[in-house]
């Protein structure tokens, strides 16, 4: 794995609960009654652990009256929900057509080289996450990122 830079081992360190189902449920019921509570619980889930446990599925289906399948569509649909926990940091390289015009595609091999890992993984001490995302809306500064929810621009 190449050398982390000591800017990113130190900034905005994000930490995530370990999965508990009485956690879960209790996350879960206080969704229950919100509009569009489906993708709510997920994303609250997801906050809260760092990932959607599968275990959380049925929780979530049974409070909604839903099927486990319909749950399921929802989770796998969006992109943004994990089934495993990500790394302390989340690095997230745009991968839509105005970054990689930009530069992008040799942000991300540069990015894969120094993490020593592929678009989609964790580092082995599970401190980064390298995802790609689809436009981040910052085309006039790709190739962008984001890193642990904070946009990031190439200054012009």
């Amino acid at each position: 794995m190449g050398t982390i830079p000591l800017w990113l081992r130190t900034r905005m360190m994000s930490v995530f609960e370990p999965w508990d189902p009485a956690r879960g449920a209790e996350i879960i019921a206080e969704h229950v009654h919100v509009e569009g509570a489906t993708l709510v619980m997920l994303h609250a889930l997801q906050e809260a652990f760092g990932y959607v446990p599968e275990a959380a599925i049925p929780v979530v289906a049974t409070a909604l009256n839903l099927s486990r399948a319909e749950v399921h569509g929802v989770f796998t649909f969006y992109h943004d929900f994990r089934k495993k926990p990500a790394g302390r940091h989340v690095l997230k390289l745009c991968r839509a057509e105005a970054c990689q015009a930009a530069g992008g595609d040799r942000l991300a091999a540069r990015a894969e080289a120094k993490l020593g890992i592929a678009l989609g993984d964790t580092t082995a001490d599970q401190l980064v996450t390298l995802e790609p995302i689809y436009c981040l809306g910052l085309c006039a500064t790709a190739p962008s990122a984001m890193l642990d929810g904070r946009l990031i621009g190439q200054a012009r």
